[in-house]
């Protein structure tokens, strides 16, 4: 067995579309998903799986339905299963997701952005 390593820029440097997440890696059936956003997306919730949003490069906005949370390059925060969510972003943000494999990235909700199979890069 050959083990690699990954250099995250250059994953991000391999496509330029928004809110099209991309498989960088999988773990214990989990996978780790990077995407660039900008713009509003739509509310949308995983009944499901918890998701892991981590901002690598500029901050993006997560509405929720009591509070918005602003996440800032390095920070992180994790959405529970089952809970409302959107996020959104005023400039081009990069963000890594942590979720499991099949979670697709609308959830319950289909819609023009909606990415059942997404690439692996």
């Amino acid at each position: 067995m050959s083990i690699t390593k990954s250099n995250i820029q250059e994953k991000f440097d391999r496509f330029t579309s928004h809110w099209t997440p991309h498989v960088v890696a999988e773990l214990n059936g989990q996978a780790v998903k990077i995407a660039k956003i900008k713009g509003d997306f739509i509310w949308h919730q995983h009944d499901d799986e918890d998701e892991m949003f981590w901002v690598i490069k500029g901050s993006m906005k997560m509405e929720l339905r009591d509070q918005t949370l602003t996440l800032n390059e390095g920070d992180f925060t994790v959405i529970p299963k089952g809970v409302e969510h959107k996020p959104s972003a005023k400039d081009e943000t990069h963000i890594l997701m942590f979720e499991p494999k099949e979670t697709i990235n609308t959830g319950d909700e289909q819609s023009p952005l909606t990415v059942k199979n997404p690439q692996v890069i």
